[in-house]
Order: C-alpha cells, then structure tokens, then sequence
C-alpha cells in the first residue's frame, strides 16, 4: 500500500525537523549562532487522471485530475543570519558585530573562516586570537606594557604606551561580507567557510557603507527564540504522530483485505 511508503516519509522529515529544532534549542546560549530550519518540498506524483485531459468523443474536458502524491523530501535546512541581541560583558576583547559582516580567521594550514563570534583573546606573543588560538585578520599584536585596550566602531585598536599621553593605533580589525551569507558552509567552532553560494568574501571596513559596526565589551547572542522554538517542537511532534497513525491505519487496511481472500 502506497500509503505506508507516504506517511514514512513524513515521520523521517519530522524526524529531521526535531534534530535541526534540537540543535537551536542546544545553541541557544552559543555566541553568535545562527539557527536553521527545515525546509520540505512534496515528492513526485502519480498522475491517474490529467487535469485538462479530454474526457469524452465530444470534447469536455476534466476540470481536475486524479494525482496520488509520493510523499515529502527535505531540501534544505537553510539558515536564518539576523541580527541576535548584544550583551555586555566589559571585556576589553569581546566584540560584537551589529550589521553585515563577519570576522576573518586566519587558519594554521592558511585558510580563513568567518564568524560572528568575537569573544577574542590574546596568545603568548600578544596576538588578538579566537579561543582557538587563530589569529584575527589582519592580525593585531598588543605590546606587554600596553594598557588601555580600545577598540571603535571601525574596529581601531589602540592602546596607551608607557611614557606616552595619548594613544597608540596598533591596526585595524577588518570585517567581511558575503553576496549570500545563508551559503556559508558551517564547520563547527562557531566558524563558517565561503562556498560557490556564498560568493566570494568582500574585505572591508567596519561602520562603513554595507558594513556593520564593532561594539567593544560585547558579544552577540544567539537569534534563537525558545519560545517559537518550543513551538515548533511541539507541531513536529505532532505531525510525527499522526504519520504514525497512518502507517497503523494502513497496516490494519492490508491486514483486512488479505483476510478477505483467504
């Protein structure tokens, strides 16, 4: 019975609706995470009568047909990149972006990754780095002396010398965009990588035009509403249920008929 075949089809793609739900709910508290959803598309269908077929010698025409669908299919988990609330933390490095960009990461085999997530800290030789340990581009290298850490909108560090009344530049954080941020690959580590989807990176300045702006002493939240999240994990409970009851009800029907002909 194609019935069984259809709703087993819609309890894989419930099941996969509560692992991507899962996910959120398990990132909720993770910086700069972006959460997902699941995206479905119906299956092929089985046309027994064509809508607009001719049906009699004189001409009339079926107003609608008889099409028996095959059931869902997922087609992607795309992902939602709008802007999560900022909190404060005071930390001279944590930084956050508000508006288009991304942070570019330097990897060790000279790759880059992008990321959202600017809890940053420096390494033993004063570098500005993730809590990997990979340094942010262009890199920026504080002395051991320096004090007063300051970074502006445009992703300016300075710091004060020793000996000197007014500050020092050390550099400038940059900022990356992409055509299509959605296309990023996720990789884990709260990091992306650019895709033929994506486009290619743009480099650029911080608070300028298309760009975002850095905030010093902030971090971005996750843009993960728990309560919709709930929610939704709620419907695709449900829904795998009533697949469930489907798959019962026609096993009950084949069982009925096969008894039939005995």
């Amino acid at each position: 019975m194609q019935a069984l075949h259809t709703a087993a089809t819609g309890m894989a793609a419930q099941e996969l609706n509560v692992q991507v739900i899962s996910n959120n709910i398990a990132n909720l508290r993770t910086t700069g995470f972006k959460k997902q959803t699941a995206a479905f598309q119906d299956l092929i269908y089985e046309h027994i009568r064509r809508v607009g077929a001719q049906a009699s010698d004189q001409g009339t025409i079926l107003p609608v047909g008889v099409d028996i669908g095959g059931g869902v299919k997922t087609v992607g988990t795309p992902r939602s990149m709008t802007q999560g609330t900022l909190s404060q933390t005071g930390n001279d490095l944590d930084l956050a972006m508000s508006g288009e960009g991304f942070f570019k990461i330097l990897m060790p085999d000279g790759t880059y990754q992008y990321t959202r997530d600017g809890t940053f800290q420096m390494d033993n030789q004063g570098r500005v780095v993730t809590a990997q340990g990979n340094p942010v581009q262009p890199t920026i290298t504080i002395p051991n002396n320096a004090s007063g850490i300051t970074v502006n909108e445009q992703g300016q560090v300075s710091v004060t010398l020793p000996g000197s009344s007014s500050n020092t530049i050390l550099g400038q954080i940059g900022v990356t965009r992409f055509i299509n941020k959605a296309g990023l690959q996720p990789v884990g580590s709260n990091q992306f990588t650019e895709t033929t989807s994506s486009g290619a990176p743009q480099d650029g300045t911080a608070n300028s035009e298309g760009y975002g702006k850095i905030t010093q002493g902030s971090l971005e939240q996750a843009n993960v509403d728990v309560v919709s999240e709930m929610s939704d994990l709620i419907a695709a409970q449900r829904a795998y249920e009533m697949n469930a009851k489907v798959i019962s009800a026609a096993d009950q029907m084949m069982q009925s008929t096969t008894a039939l002909f005995r």
